[in-house]
């Protein structure tokens, strides 16, 4: 995939559907006005024309207002002309020697088809105009200046609309109000009241659209004004565009063949009604008797100098048009019921009588509602439809519900759309719960989410569901008002222990609005639920927080709502907390932010998986996977990926305990030998304990999450189709079924033939997240082989997305260069990039000390030597057998990050007794590796892998514990991070 074929998506995702672009393809932005000099003061410094048109398109919302040029008779036109390009022409009546004519015909030697306007500005001109014609000839249109501005904007949009008519009326089917007046001075006067009429309704339907593109494209669907001055002109445009003619707004008195005819526009009405008897009409006269001709052809009723008419306008293009709401009526006419909008419209059709839907079908309604709101596609689809088509009544509101339902799904499919009650049984979109900021993760699958639906990725892969679990996201003036409501700063809050920043929190309230939604929210949702954080500088390129902030799962099974809800607003504002508990505030000030610095979004997800016969609910298996790996073995390279598989939750992957690794790009290549995988298996997964959700208070992030033994019958049940039985004679994995013996994780059916395409999916998903972002990325995510609820097909879910951080400055080692005399480490298997000479201390665990059941104590030991650090702002190598940062005590130093933020170098040394995978994959590596700490690994069993123990031995101890000891080097050393190769050195002075 390329990034233009990614900008593709994200453009029609951001835009909409390609055919809001095609609409409204010619604007006018440049105008040329030709007058006298003293026209133009009158216009430009009396009547301040530029402003007021400006001023005009500002309060319409309108795109940018086109420009005018003034120029008087005296000026060469042909000079003008020359120098730049004009979209359209108003020339006034009084121009001097040359006539309106002659400076027509020059106009179009240099663009035929440019519009070009007359514009009188005496009523006598119009007597001109009437006894010779022919004036009238070179020019699309005539007007008179009544010194409102609001004439300029009709007389622009009106040659839009004629420009634009035809692609627009066939690419998007859009309607027309035709409107036909003969008299040049009511006319003038008349059609910046429609326009203006038109433009404020249009504008008012929009105004719940948040997106200022989106409401501007929407707006470009509005219909169009076609004018007619005689009844031929206005039956030529009738039969050209009957089919998407709207309405018909007419004079009584109307040019017939040349001549006044007071009935001419009855007349005309008469025809039009004959082929559509269910058109709206308006019959606009002088004569207020005309009311009841209007009556007989089934008009509305316009008296022109009527106190109220522009309320009567507007009432009649609201009521009839399909602006405003749409309101429900009986056989006879009479108002039954509302709708504000399409979700309102599908609801109210549930219920309404089936004499209203019949009422509604005959005169096309629902068809011209929906156009004027701009659902084009669904307008489309609904506007030939009739009765007769239908077996039934009940079939026609059947067939409006399905149509209307699967459009209103498709348009907010990969979007982030506002609270409503029925979102959280639909897919596809996330749901802002709160206004504010999606927070860094919140941001991340919001966009990645957004891509996945444009692009349809569920349908590359066969029988497969890709998708994100259901997701609501409550922003980040939630947490400002919680702060600020809460007086957390006043309380010096920062300044409390963990313990008690947790239970001020607690204490605190959650806006009344929130509560109501998330009651909403409990009542629709029925299964487990994860609460995350998403704060601004969460996942960000420059400073990852992965594992620093709070998640908590909730089983969510309580049968008091009330129990359940507190229990998810608790879970809220212990994510709120986050950022001022001590861990999460070192961090913050590690990387040079203030603790007011960041603000917090919060992530409501459902959890991915099923229940078992032990009440636990998890996913068949979970895990990481990431663009870039720190470790390629031989003959792969860093861009190739690694991925870590942990059966149930995902914790144990994030976690760093033990999983399983591969690269995605290279699936059947084993990372490990057989008896190492079986070695280093999985033995324990994570679960949510749906038994615990006995009201029980949340409090800590694992209150409802249990971790159990992987026993034979889980093998043998819930996680076989991701096991092979080990065959410990001939040292080899059988894959089937039905073969008996003892079974180890493996992943084969999904790896090696492709029963579920992970690898796929996670080498099309990551390649686009990276060309995305522009750095690598990782992802998490979660399976579910047992299928989905709506399709029963298995579904890949996408968790979180976040950015690493890679440095590319230029090192290049030479290990056959590398003397081991003045070397105090090298390896093979390194993470980072670059050189640091400003080290002089050095904190490792003494090998023949080290006992993986004292961990714990070893990493008391350690944070207290980092403490020490931190206070006199110093940085250190931290060395010592098994895993750092592991949350299995037993696979290493389970240290969080807060106990090591100084340890610029950290070394995992295996043993030849003590061997275990390097920390790839999980929250504590990936902060590592976003601080730019260089990690080593440091193999017993490589040739080219040591580390001069007996030289650190020999150094003078600053500290001796019993696990750990701190030496301090007169000199610093030299650290070298060759970050392409994966090798690493580090001196034993500097040079």
């Amino acid at each position: 995939m390329k990034l233009e074929e990614l900008n593709k998506y994200y453009n029609k995702f951001k835009f909409g559907e390609d055919i809001f672009h095609h609409l409204m393809q010619k604007e006018i932005k440049e105008i040329l006005l030709i007058s006298s000099i003293f026209d133009a003061y009158v216009l430009e410094q009396d009547s301040r024309l530029s402003e007021q048109i400006y001023g005009e398109y500002k309060q319409l919302n309108l795109m940018i207002a086109p420009r005018i040029t003034t120029i008087s008779f005296t000026d060469d036109i042909d000079s003008v002309l020359e120098e730049k390009k004009y979209d359209a022409v108003i020339i006034m009546m009084r121009v001097g020697v040359e006539t309106p004519g002659m400076l027509s015909k020059k106009i179009r030697n240099y663009d035929v088809d440019m519009p070009i306007l007359l514009l009188l500005n005496k009523k006598s001109y119009i007597e001109l105009i009437e006894q010779k014609p022919e004036i009238l000839l070179p020019f699309n249109e005539v007007f008179i200046w009544n010194g409102d501005s609001k004439l300029f904007v009709a007389m622009i949009k009106l040659m839009e609309d004629l420009l634009n008519v035809e692609n627009d009326t066939i690419v998007g089917d859009i309607r027309i109000i035709l409107f036909i007046e003969s008299s040049i001075d009511y006319y003038s006067t008349f059609l910046p009241l429609i326009y203006s009429v038109k433009m404020q309704l249009t504008q008012e339907l929009f105004d719940t659209e948040v997106d200022v593109i989106n409401k501007r494209l929407k707006m470009r669907a509005r219909p169009k004004i076609m004018m007619a001055h005689n009844y031929e002109d206005a039956i030529t445009i009738y039969n050209k565009f009957k089919d998407n003619i709207l309405s018909v707004i007419s004079n009584a008195n109307l040019k017939v063949d040349g001549k006044f005819d007071i009935h001419g526009g009855i007349k005309l009405m008469q025809r039009i009604r004959k082929e559509n008897p269910v058109m709206p009409m308006m019959l606009q006269s002088a004569d207020e008797n005309n009311v009841h001709e209007a009556k007989k052809i089934k008009a509305e009723f316009l008296y022109k100098y009527s106190s109220s008419l522009f309320h009567d306008l507007k009432e009649f293009i609201k009521s009839n048009l399909g602006f405003g709401e749409f309101v429900f009526r009986d056989a006879m006419g009479n108002e039954i019921a509302r709708a504000r909008t399409l979700y309102h419209l599908e609801k109210t059709l549930e219920k309404i009588p089936e004499e209203s839907i019949v009422y509604h079908i005959k005169k096309n309604q629902f068809s011209a509602w929906l156009m004027a709101h701009s659902e084009i596609g669904i307008a489309k689809i609904l506007k030939d439809i009739t009765a007769d088509e239908f077996g039934s009544t009940e079939e026609i509101r059947q067939y409006l519900l399905t149509t209307i339902r699967n459009v209103r799904l498709q348009q907010n499919r990969g979007k982030v759309i506002e609270f409503n009650p029925t979102i959280f049984t639909e897919e596809d979109k996330i749901i802002q719960l709160a206004n504010g900021s999606l927070g860094g993760k919140g941001r991340g699958l919001a966009f990645l989410n957004a891509l996945l639906v444009t692009m349809d990725l569920g349908k590359e892969f066969e029988n497969v569901n890709v998708k994100l679990p259901k997701t609501a996201i409550i922003g980040t003036n939630e947490f400002d008002v919680f702060i600020e409501s809460n007086n957390v700063v006043s309380n010096k809050v920062s300044k409390k222990n963990d313990d008690e920043i947790n239970e001020f929190f607690i204490k605190g309230k959650l806006t009344s609005v929130l509560v109501s939604k998330l009651k909403i929210l409990i009542q629709n949702v029925k299964v487990p639920l994860a609460v995350r954080s998403s704060g601004l500088l969460e996942d960000s390129q420059s400073q990852p927080f992965a594992g620093i902030y709070k998640t908590f799962m909730l089983p969510n099974n309580n049968p008091d709502d009330e129990v359940r809800l507190k229990q998810l607003c608790d879970a809220i504002k212990l994510v709120l907390a986050s950022p001022y508990l001590e861990s999460a505030r070192k961090y913050i000030e590690s990387i040079n932010y203030k603790i007011e610095e960041e603000k917090m979004a919060i992530i409501i997800q459902e959890v991915v998986g099923s229940k078992d016969v032990e009440n636990l609910f998890y996913p068949h298996f979970a895990g990481a996977a990431q663009s870039y790996n720190f470790y390629p073995p031989k003959d792969m390279f860093h861009e190739d990926g690694i991925v870590a598989l942990a059966a149930g939750l995902g914790k144990a992957v994030v976690d760093g305990e033990r999983a399983f690794r591969y690269c995605p790009k290279y699936p059947r290549v084993n990372l490990l030998e057989p008896i190492g995988i079986v070695e280093n298996n999985q033995r324990d997964f994570y679960a949510i304990d749906l038994s615990l959700d006995e009201g029980q208070d949340v409090n800590s992030e694992d209150k409802f999450l249990t971790k159990r033994r992987i026993r034979t019958s889980h093998k043998e049940g819930v996680f076989k189709e991701i096991t092979s039985v080990w065959d410990y004679e001939r040292f080899q994995f059988l894959d089937g079924t039905y073969i008996r013996g003892p079974r180890m994780l493996t992943y084969r059916n999904v790896i090696y033939y492709n029963k579920f395409p992970l690898s796929d999916i996670l080498m099309r998903i990551l390649e686009i997240g990276e060309i995305a972002s522009g750095v690598p990325v990782e992802i998490e995510f979660a399976i579910n082989l047992d299928g989905d609820i709506n399709n029963n097909l298995p579904t890949f879910y996408l968790l979180q997305i976040r950015p690493l951080s890679v440095n590319k400055e230029n090192i290049n080692i030479k290990l056959d260069k590398v003397n081991r005399e003045e070397m105090m480490l090298s390896t093979s298997r390194a993470m980072g990039n670059g050189e640091i000479k400003n080290i002089r201390d050095i904190v490792f665990i003494d090998p023949e000390k080290f006992e993986n059941t004292q961990t714990l104590k070893i990493a008391e030991e350690i944070e207290k030597l980092n403490n020490y650090f931190e206070k006199n702002d110093r940085e250190y190598v931290l060395l010592g057998p098994g895993r750092w940062g592991t949350s299995d005590r037993f696979l290493g130093v389970p240290v969080r990050w807060a106990q090591i933020n100084k340890a610029k170098i950290i070394v995992e040394a295996s043993q030849e007794n003590f061997t275990v995978e390097a920390s790839q994959g999980s929250h504590f590596f990936h902060n590592l590796v976003a601080m730019n700490v260089g990690y080593f690994t440091v193999s017993h069993s490589s040739d080219s892998d040591f580390i001069d123990w007996d030289w650190l031995k020999s150094l003078p101890v600053n500290h001796n514990g019993k696990y750990a000891v701190h030496v301090e080097l007169e000199k610093s050393i030299n650290i070298q991070i060759d970050g392409k190769k994966g090798i690493a050195v580090i001196s034993k002075v500097s040079k």
